[in-house]
């Protein structure tokens, strides 16, 4: 196939990349500041924060079971992807109000809990107006551009830390605005295929019921399991940084080296994806979370846990989109929604276990234990990425050439 019969990458997978970019900005200046803001002001312990963050995120994967089902029930995802987008907006204002820890958990779990609902249907929209053979390019590029907005929120933390003289809460009201830019461009610029097909599956969350969505599916579940459980929450690496000696002023940086190495590596990881086996480039997630977590544990300074960092944000980079259009490969369209919200409750049930374990270890035996323990457990998903069934062989043709991708519509 030449180059230019290739596939175009979607214009409303653009979109999505655009609400997603503005959306991450806002809350990665949250959560950038939340982990200072408990630990400092609050007072909360590191095993207090743990679990704030791993229910946190644990609450973003039990929901998406749930809108994802209701996405393949109605035939269709932008209400849900809407609804999501609009609820993460409206809670954000919670967080410079809070004035206890359990304000700022419920701040954080109603914000989380919007996440969730978008998450499914989002990435099964996706799925749905993606042609196949650009399949991994897509997902790819749109969480390219959602790190895009991950790393201008934790900048523009610092850039009004420094102006607003360490005032967090202020800072926090910045926050608001991206939000709102999201939602509006949502609500404006994306629009599902208007030829959709009406999607009538009910798939029924029972043991009998799930039993549909297949092995190979189950089989991709354990594995994504296991990837998260060897991953816990990025409030780690911020109090990392600090531990070795990182000014509050710039703890948002933390999350800008994260992001700008996630951001970087996305889309051509995607890429890559479609043309040799996705299970390899997995493996290679793990081999990086390896090393990130290998720094981190030995580092003396800040320059060693900023190169941790970097290698968790090569960690993710290689893993997130990758996982997704695993899952769009193992299942048939009419039940994709859901397939995602299972496959996330799994990797939430992990994620949770992780962040409360990481947070029990630093307390008890420090912080190097905890990224000791993360290293062993990305070791032990590397092996079996590598191991599994059905990963490493390519499901859709892959042409050779780079597809194009065609930009945002014109104004």
């Amino acid at each position: 196939m030449r180059a230019t019969d290739r596939p175009a990458i979607p214009r409303a997978v653009w979109m999505l990349g655009f609400v997603s970019l503005f959306t991450d900005m806002g809350s990665e200046i949250v959560h950038s500041l939340l982990p200072v803001l408990l630990a400092t002001t609050l007072g909360a312990s590191m095993l207090t924060i743990g679990l704030i963050e791993g229910a946190a995120e644990a609450t973003v994967l039990f929901t998406k079971v749930f809108s994802g089902w209701a996405s393949d029930a109605l035939g269709r995802r932008k209400p849900l992807v809407l609804l999501g987008y609009g609820l993460a907006a409206a809670v954000k204002p919670l967080f410079p109000l809070a004035g206890s820890i359990g304000a700022v958990a419920t701040a954080r779990l109603l914000d989380r809990f919007g996440k969730g609902i978008r998450g499914a249907p989002r990435d099964a929209l996706v799925g749905d107006i993606t042609p196949a053979a650009v399949r991994g390019a897509a997902f790819g590029l749109r969480q390219s551009m959602d790190t895009i907005g991950a790393v201008l929120g934790p900048l523009l933390a610092v850039v009004l830390m420094t102006v607003f003289a360490d005032d967090i809460r202020l800072v926090l009201w910045v926050a608001v605005l991206p939000g709102l830019v999201a939602v509006l461009l949502l609500a404006t610029a994306v629009r599902e295929p208007d030829d959709a097909p009406v999607r009538p599956a009910r798939l029924p969350i029972t043991r009998e019921g799930l039993a549909r969505l297949g092995a190979p599916f189950w089989r991709l579940a354990a594995l994504g399991g296991l990837v998260a459980l060897a991953r816990f929450s990025e409030a780690f690496l911020v109090l990392r940084a600090t531990d070795r000696g990182l000014p509050v002023a710039w703890v948002p940086m933390v999350l800008v080296v994260m992001s700008v190495v996630y951001a970087a590596s996305a889309y051509p990881a995607g890429w890559l994806s479609d043309r040799m086996p996705r299970g390899r480039l997995l493996a290679a997630g793990m081999l990086a979370l390896v090393l990130g977590d290998a720094l981190l544990a030995t580092a003396g300074g800040i320059g060693v846990a900023f190169a941790g960092i970097a290698a968790w944000g090569l960690h993710m980079g290689l893993t997130q989109g990758i996982l997704a259009s695993l899952v769009v490969d193992r299942v048939p369209g009419e039940y994709r929604a859901t397939a995602f919200g299972m496959f996330n409750l799994v990797s939430g049930v992990a994620l949770l276990v992780a962040s409360a374990a990481a947070g029990a270890l630093w307390e008890a035996a420090g912080p190097p234990a905890a990224f000791w323990a993360g290293a062993a457990m990305a070791a032990v998903a590397g092996v079996a990425a590598l191991r599994a069934r059905n990963i490493h062989r390519a499901l859709i043709p892959a042409p050779a050439a780079r597809p194009k991708l065609e930009g945002p519509p014109d104004a």
